[in-house]
C-alpha cells in the first residue's frame, strides 16, 4: 500500500475568459509538481474558465473553446501526476460547475457540483444544472472525494464520498473574500471533518475579479479539526502537500501555518488588489484621480500607488473659489508623499463660462444645489478629457456612505471606472488611513511611512461647493449614519432597529429615504471592490422604481 500521496496545490489568479493563459499557469505548476514528484497537482474551482464568469459559461462558443484546452492540457500533462482543474462541463443538455482530473493524456475523471449557491453574488442556479450525489475518483489506488465549493458548506456531499470509499477530501474553491469570511469558511470544514473523520484539503483561488476578491489562505485540517498548514492570504503560491498513511488512514503532514492578517489589513489590501487585477486584467496601466485635500481622494490616492506605482498614478487638483488653502495644501502633500504626478487645473473660468451661459435660463431663481452640482459635473467633464487623452483610467472616490444615500453627483465626482472605497464607511476610511500611515508591507508598491497627514484625517469632511460647508450639514454625523446604514443595508434591518439601537426615528427615516431614492445612482456607479456581505451591487439588488417604506 502506497505510504505516501504528494499533492502540489495551485494557489493561483486566473483571468476570466483567458483560456489559454489560465491553462499555461496550469501547465506550470503541473510541471512543478511533476519536478516534486507529485501525485496529483490540484488547482481551484472552474480554473481554467476563471470564476466568477457569470454567464460567459453559457455561450456555446465558450464551451467548445473550453474543451479544446482541456484536451490540449491533457495532452500536454500525460507524463506525470494527474492534473485536478474546476472547469464548466457540458454533458448532454446540461452545463455543469465540474472539476476535471486529467490522466495519462485523457480526461479520466469528471466530479460535478451537486450544491449551487443562489445568494449574495452568486447565481449558479441559473446557469449550471445540479449533479446528482456522486462517489470518488482515483488517483492510482487512492481514492479522492472533492466536494466543489459549495458542496462542501453541506454534509450531503462529504457524507455521500466518506461511505462510498473516499480517504481523504480535497476541495476546489472560488471562494471570493468578504470581512470575516476565513473563520465561516474555517468552521465549515471542521463540521465536515467531524463529520466524515476524514483529512480535509480546502484549496482557494486568489486575485480580482470585477467586484470580487479571492483571497486565498488556503488550509488543510486533519480529523479531529486541527490545523496542519495555511497558506498566505491573497498570495499566488504553489505548495507541495504531504499525506502520510498511518493506521487510522491517511493524515496530511503539517507544514508552514501562515497566520491572517488583521481585518483592517486583509480590507486594505483586497482594495489594493482588486484595483490592480482590474487594471491589469482590462489592459489598463494607468489612472487618474481628482485629488480634493479630503480623505476619500487621499486613501484612493494611496491605493492606486500601493496598486500600481507612483509612475503610474496621475493626481489632479481641480479647485474653485471655495476651496479652502488647506485644501490646497493638504492635497499636494498627498501627491508629494506618494511620490506621484500632481496637477492643478483651476475650474473658476469654466465655472464662469457655464454659469453665463445658463444665465438667461435661470433668470428669477436663486442659487441652490443646482449651482454646487456644476462644479462637480465641470470636474467630471475636465478629469474625463485628461483620461481620454492620455489612456489613463479616472478613478471615483465615494466611500459607502456616500453611495449610500446619494451624497455624490452623478456625473460629476461618480464619473469613472473604478471605486475602490465602494464598500467602506466613512468611519472605516479613516481607520484605513491610520492603519496604512503606521504598517508597510512588500505588496505595496507605494511608500513607507506617514502618506496622509493626521490634519486630513482629523479635520471635519467639507465637500466644499458652497462657503463653510460641512458634510454634516446635509447628513447624521458619520459615526451615526454609519451605524444606521449598517443596520438597514449590511444587516438588512429596519427603521425599528435603529430605534431600538438609540437613533431617532424621524433621522433613521430620512437616511431609509435616502438609501431608497440613490439606488438610480448606484444602478449607474462604477464597480469596486467587495468588502462586506452588504456591498451595493450582486449582494443587494433593488429596484430602481420603489415606492415603499418601512411602516414600523
Amino acid at each position: 500500500m502506497t505510504s505516501r500521496f504528494r499533492i502540489t496545490l495551485g494557489q493561483l489568479n486566473p483571468t476570466v475568459g483567458d483560456l489559454a493563459g489560465n491553462a499555461d499557469l496550469a501547465r506550470d505548476a503541473w510541471a512543478q509538481g511533476k519536478e516534486a514528484d507529485a501525485d496529483l497537482v490540484a488547482l481551484p474551482e472552474m480554473f481554467l474558465a476563471g470564476y466568477n464568469a457569470q454567464d460567459l459559461v453559457m455561450k456555446q462558443a465558450f464551451q467548445l473553446d473550453v474543451m479544446t484546452h482541456l484536451e490540449a492540457l491533457a495532452a500536454d500533462c500525460a507524463d506525470g501526476p494527474a492534473l485536478a482543474i474546476g472547469a464548466p462541463w457540458v454533458e448532454g443538455a446540461k452545463l455543469y460547475n465540474a472539476y476535471v482530473i486529467l490522466k495519462g493524456g485523457k480526461i479520466a475523471s469528471r466530479v460535478f457540483k451537486h450544491n449551487l449557491p443562489n445568494e449574495t453574488v452568486f447565481d449558479e442556479v441559473r446557469i449550471f444544472d445540479s449533479a446528482p450525489l456522486g462517489g470518488p475518483y482515483a488517483v492510482g489506488d487512492t481514492r479522492i472525494g472533492s466536494p466543489i465549493c459549495e458542496d462542501a458548506w453541506h454534509p450531503d456531499v462529504a457524507e455521500t464520498l466518506a461511505e462510498t470509499g473516499a480517504e481523504f477530501l480535497l476541495v476546489p474553491n472560488g471562494s471570493p473574500y468578504y470581512r470575516g469570511k476565513f473563520e465561516t469558511r474555517l468552521n465549515h470544514m471542521v463540521a465536515r471533518v467531524v463529520e466524515t473523520e476524514l483529512p480535509l484539503i480546502y484549496l482557494n483561488m486568489v486575485g480580482g475579479q470585477d467586484d470580487q476578491v479571492f483571497d486565498g489562505a488556503s488550509f488543510a485540517l486533519n480529523p479531529g479539526g486541527k490545523l496542519a498548514f495555511q497558506m498566505p492570504a491573497f498570495d499566488a503560491q504553489i505548495t507541495h502537500v504531504d499525506l502520510e498513511q498511518t493506521p487510522e488512514g491517511w493524515r496530511v503532514v503539517e507544514g508552514e501555518k501562515v497566520p491572517m492578517p488583521s481585518e483592517l489589513e486583509q480590507d486594505y489590501r483586497v482594495m489594493v488588489q482588486g484595483l490592480r487585477d482590474y487594471m491589469g486584467k482590462t489592459g489598463f496601466k494607468k489612472v487618474l484621480l481628482g485629488l480634493s485635500g479630503g480623505i476619500d481622494s487621499a486613501i484612493v490616492a494611496t491605493i492606486a500607488v500601493d496598486a500600481l506605482g507612483a509612475d503610474n498614478v496621475r493626481c489632479v487638483m481641480l479647485p474653485s473659489e471655495y476651496t479652502s488653502q488647506a485644501s490646497l495644501d493638504d492635497a499636494e502633500s498627498v501627491a508629494k508623499a506618494l511620490g506621484c504626478r500632481y496637477d492643478y487645473v483651476p475650474i473658476a473660468q469654466g465655472r464662469a463660462a457655464i454659469t453665463d451661459t445658463l444665465a438667461p435660463l435661470f433668470d428669477g431663481t436663486e442659487p441652490d444645489l443646482t449651482e454646487e452640482n456644476i462644479q462637480s459635473r465641470l470636474r467630471g467633464l475636465l478629469l474625463m478629457a485628461v483620461s481620454n487623452k492620455f489612456g489613463e483610467m479616472l478613478l471615483t472616490t465615494g466611500n459607502k456612505s456616500e453611495v449610500a444615500v446619494g451624497y455624490a453627483t452623478i456625473y460629476g465626482d461618480m464619473a469613472g471606472g473604478y471605486n475602490p472605497i465602494k464598500d467602506m464607511y466613512k468611519t472605516r476610511v479613516f481607520d484605513s488611513c491610520r492603519w496604512r500611515n503606521e504598517n508597510h508591507r512588500d505588496w505595496m508598491m507605494g511608500p513607507e511611512g506617514e502618506v496622509i497627514a493626521p490634519r486630513i484625517i482629523n479635520k471635519p469632511p467639507s465637500a466644499e461647493l458652497r462657503e463653510d460647508q460641512k458634510d454634516s450639514d446635509s447628513l447624521p454625523d458619520y459615526p451615526d449614519l454609519d451605524a444606521m446604514l449598517t443596520i438597514l443595508v449590511d444587516d438588512d434591518g429596519s427603521i425599528a432597529d435603529c430605534v431600538a439601537a438609540g437613533f431617532d426615528r424621524d433621522v433613521a427615516k430620512k437616511v431609509e429615504h435616502l438609501l431608497y431614492i440613490s439606488e438610480y445612482k448606484r444602478f449607474q456607479s462604477a464597480p469596486g471592490p467587495r468588502l462586506t456581505k452588504g456591498a451595493f451591487w450582486l449582494d443587494r439588488r433593488y429596484p430602481i422604481v420603489n415606492r415603499w417604506r418601512d411602516p414600523s
